[in-house]
């Protein structure tokens, strides 16, 4: 399908409802406290207290002020705590998480698989002040950008084509910057995502690193931290996702094992994920600042 697919049909094929028989792996449905993975401490508030690493492994070193970090302090919900959709439904599935973000999911069913990735990129961003810094292209390739949004300019969209207009008085609350990520999350993907990002090397991810596959339907799930066994340089990490419906950003559980870090996928190996399987070098980055 061409870049230049109609809008409308955006929001319902971001992402795939349901991977299709091939992408299960699990068909149990159970709650999150039924079995909870080890390593977790329950009494953690954020990723890094709750999911302390693995024997022999350390966190990879991040200053304070890098995204990294900013993922690493992320709040979550208590222990046990259920993945809900934007309409306050539970999600049909609660055997595919750990933890989930303590994140609003907005109103509308807007922010499902890329736009949960956009969401915490951007919301990164802001809290930096960086603001020349948060753009994302819609699917037809038009740069939405938050400086020109804070300006008070405004993203019309006819059929399939958008533009700006003069607008609103000039604001950098974050409730118009929220109103900023609605629009791009109407109509940005996981095929215009993939496009914006660098491929990158599994042996040397990142959090913030992204395994995406672009398309109509397609999926996305982010990094959220690695460690690093010092003597070997094996690197594990932490995953994470939001759905279709859009739903609550959750740390996602590791079907390999009782750990909820996954192993970096080998020459010839794939990323199975609980509701989602992609190939070794679907991996992407945003870019080298972060």
């Amino acid at each position: 399908m061409q870049p230049t697919l109609i809008f409308c049909s955006l929001l319902f094929v971001a992402c795939s409802a349901d991977g299709g028989a091939a992408q299960r792996i699990f068909e149990k449905q159970t709650s999150t406290a039924d079995s909870l993975p080890a390593h977790i401490v329950p009494t953690g508030k954020t990723l890094e207290t709750r999911f302390p690493a693995p024997a022999g492994f350390e966190r990879l070193p991040a200053d304070s002020t890098s995204f990294v970090a900013f993922l690493r302090q992320l709040p979550l919900y208590p222990d046990g705590h259920a993945v809900h959709l934007f309409d306050g439904h539970l999600k049909n599935r609660q055997d595919v998480h750990c933890a989930v973000l303590n994140l609003d999911v907005g109103k509308s069913d807007l922010q499902q698989c890329a736009d949960a990735i956009i969401r915490l990129r951007a919301d990164y961003l802001y809290r930096q002040r960086r603001y020349e810094d948060i753009h994302f292209n819609f699917t037809n390739g038009f740069r939405a950008e938050y400086a020109r949004w804070r300006r008070g300019a405004r993203i019309l969209v006819n059929g399939n084509r958008a533009s700006w207009i003069p607008g609103n008085i000039p604001s950098e609350r974050y409730a118009d910057f929220r109103k900023f990520l609605d629009r791009v999350f109407m109509y940005a993907g996981t095929a215009s995502l993939a496009r914006e990002l660098v491929v990158t090397n599994p042996e040397a991810l990142q959090p913030g690193d992204v395994w995406i596959q672009g398309g109509h339907p397609g999926h996305a799930v982010i990094v959220l931290d690695v460690v690093e066994n010092p003597g070997t340089s094996e690197r594990r990490f932490l995953l994470a996702q939001s759905y279709m419906p859009a739903q609550d950003i959750h740390v996602l559980r590791n079907p390999a094992g009782d750990s909820p870090w996954y192993a970096v996928p080998g020459a010839g190996e794939r990323l199975e994920t609980p509701e989602w399987t992609f190939d070794r070098d679907e991996l992407r980055r945003f870019d080298k600042r972060l």
